[in-house]
């Protein structure tokens, strides 16, 4: 079963972080909400309050093969500023392991150089913090081990997409199928 890790902190979008959640379940990935906060008690940017399933700093991520970073704000300079989760990411990179972020997200890629010479989009306005090789205006945008989206209203192809990464096109369209998209 392919396991994935999606990182909650104060102020993140909650369609984003949700819809990937929910949509990862139905495909039948094991998903975790990690909180980079203290507490599992997350508030998001409206307001809506999730409760993680884990703190970071009790998350073993040896054998996750996804890392998913939602946007909003605060919540994308919450991520930004938790160290643990930079490293994480720069592991993930080197080693080739997936890692994908939408809307303002994108711009952690960015500013640790993941981005570099790759494909990517993100929330207009973020786009010269991507520090990217080529920055799109497509939904969602793949190069290599990393797939980046846009915002709330491309959520729904964003979860797919990482869907059919993880478990193949035929599993993403009977997903899309079914709720559907």
């Amino acid at each position: 079963m392919k396991k994935v890790c999606v990182f909650l902190a104060e102020g993140f979008e909650e369609i984003e972080g949700l819809t990937v959640v929910d949509i990862l379940r139905r495909a039948g990935v094991r998903v975790t909400m990690v909180s980079v906060m203290e507490t599992t008690a997350i508030r998001g940017a409206h307001g809506i309050e999730v409760k993680a399933d884990v703190l970071f700093s009790e998350m073993n991520f040896a054998d996750c093969d996804m890392l998913v970073l939602p946007g909003g704000m605060p919540g994308t300079l919450n991520l930004q500023n938790h160290e643990g989760l930079k490293e994480l990411l720069l592991s993930y990179n080197k080693e080739g392991k997936q890692i994908a972020a939408i809307c303002a997200a994108p711009s952690v890629l960015g500013g640790l150089g993941i981005l570099r010479g790759r494909t990517a989009c993100c929330y207009p306005s973020f786009e010269e913090k991507l520090n990217a090789g080529n920055v799109v205006l497509e939904p969602v945008a793949v190069d290599g081990s990393v797939t980046t989206s846009r915002g709330m209203g491309t959520a729904i192809p964003f979860a797919l997409k990482l869907t059919e990464r993880l478990c193949g096109k035929e599993k993403a369209e009977e997903v899309g199928m079914s709720i559907l998209f």
